[in-house]
C-alpha cells in the first residue's frame, strides 16, 4: 500500500517514514507518529534531533498541563518513542518516555429495543444495511465501509474481514436478514464507477471516484438514526459493536467465540463486556435475597 504524506519531507521525516515502512506500520500508525513528531518539533522550536532528555520531560509535563487527554498524550509519546528509539537511535531520550494509565470505563451499550429503533430509523436503505452490519456482525466503522463484493460469501454464510486492525483477517457470521438486505441493496447500489474493476474487488458501498465511503460518513448516518429514534444516550457508532458483544454474552455464547468474532488479540479485552451484560448481572441472586428467604422460612415454621 502506498502511503501519501502531503507535508513537505525533511531529511529526518524521510528517514522516519522509511523506518516505519520497513517495519510495515499501517497508514493510521504512520500518520499518528508523524503528527506526534510535528507537535513536539513545534513545541521545541527546533529539530527533534537536537532534543535533550530534559526537553522530553518538559514536553510530557506540557501535555499534561495543557489538558491533553490521556489517550492522546500516550499516543503522542508512542510516536515520539519510535522516533527516538528507531530513527534517531537516541536511547537516552526514549528512556524518558512514560505512559499514563488510562481509567477503565464500562462501555456504553444499547438495549435490544434501542438497537431495533435505531435500525428502523436509518435514513435510507444504504444506511440500514451498513448499520445492520455494524451491529449484526460486530464490525468496526472502517470494516463496514471497506467491504468488497468478494468478501460476502453467501454459500458459507460468512463475511471475510480482510486486513483489519492489527493487519489481521477474520471471518464473521452472515445473518439471513443481512443477506436479504444486501441482495436488495445490490439492485440499488450505484454502478457508475464499476467499469474496469473486477466484480469481487468492487466496493460494496462505493463513494466518489470508485473509492469506498469514509468512516465519518457512516458515523453521520448513525447519528441521524439515533436522533430520529429519540435516544439521548451519548452513543457512537462503536456502541453497536459493544452492544453486539454484550448481547451475545447475555445469550450464553462462549466468550472465546465472541473474541474471535471481534478479532481481539487478548481474551481480557473481550471479558470487559461481562461488566455491562445487564441481563447476566440482573439474574445474579444477591446474598440479601438469601437472608430474607431464610427469615420467611423461619417465620413460617
Amino acid at each position: 500500500m502506498t502511503i501519501q504524506h502531503p507535508t513537505p519531507t525533511t531529511p529526518l521525516r524521510g528517514r522516519m517514514i522509511a523506518d516505519m515502512s520497513a517495519r510495515n506500520l499501517g497508514p493510521a500508525s504512520q500518520t499518528s507518529h508523524l503528527r506526534a513528531c510535528k507537535r513536539f518539533a513545534s513545541w521545541l522550536g527546533r529539530s527533534p534531533e537536537t532534543a535533550s532528555p530534559d526537553d522530553v520531560k518538559h514536553f510530557q509535563l506540557h501535555l499534561i498541563e495543557s489538558g491533553t487527554s490521556i489517550c492522546t498524550r500516550n499516543q503522542t509519546m508512542t510516536g515520539l518513542k519510535f522516533l527516538f528509539r528507531v530513527t534517531l537511535r537516541r536511547h537516552d531520550l526514549a528512556a524518558e518516555v512514560f505512559h499514563l494509565k488510562k481509567p477503565v470505563k464500562v462501555p456504553l451499550v444499547l438495549s435490544r429495543n434501542e438497537v431495533k429503533r435505531v435500525l428502523a430509523m436509518a435514513p435510507g436503505l444504504k444506511a440500514r444495511v451498513m448499520l445492520s452490519l455494524a451491529y449484526g456482525c460486530g464490525l468496526r466503522a472502517s470494516e463496514v465501509v471497506r467491504l468488497k463484493v468478494g468478501d460476502i460469501d453467501g454459500e458459507q454464510n460468512i463475511i471475510r474481514i480482510v486486513q483489519s486492525k492489527g493487519r489481521k483477517d477474520r471471518n464473521v457470521m452472515l445473518p439471513v436478514d443481512i443477506l436479504s438486505l444486501l441482495r436488495v441493496w445490490w439492485t440499488e447500489r450505484p454502478t457508475v464507477n464499476d467499469r474496469g474493476v473486477s466484480g469481487p474487488d468492487r466496493a460494496l458501498f462505493p463513494g466518489y471516484c470508485g473509492r469506498h465511503l469514509s468512516a465519518r460518513q457512516i458515523s453521520r448516518l448513525f447519528k441521524q438514526a439515533v436522533l430520529a429514534a429519540g435516544i439521548t444516550k451519548p452513543v457512537t457508532l462503536h456502541t453497536l459493536r459493544h452492544s453486539f458483544a454484550t448481547h451475545l454474552l447475555e445469550r450464553g455464547v462462549d466468550i472465546r467465540i465472541i473474541q474471535a468474532l471481534l478479532g481481539h488479540a487478548k481474551l481480557t479485552t473481550t471479558a470487559h463486556y461481562a461488566s455491562v451484560a445487564t441481563g447476566m448481572i440482573s439474574a445474579v441472586e444477591s446474598p440479601l435475597d438469601g437472608l430474607t428467604a431464610a427469615k420467611r422460612r423461619k417465620g413460617a415454621s
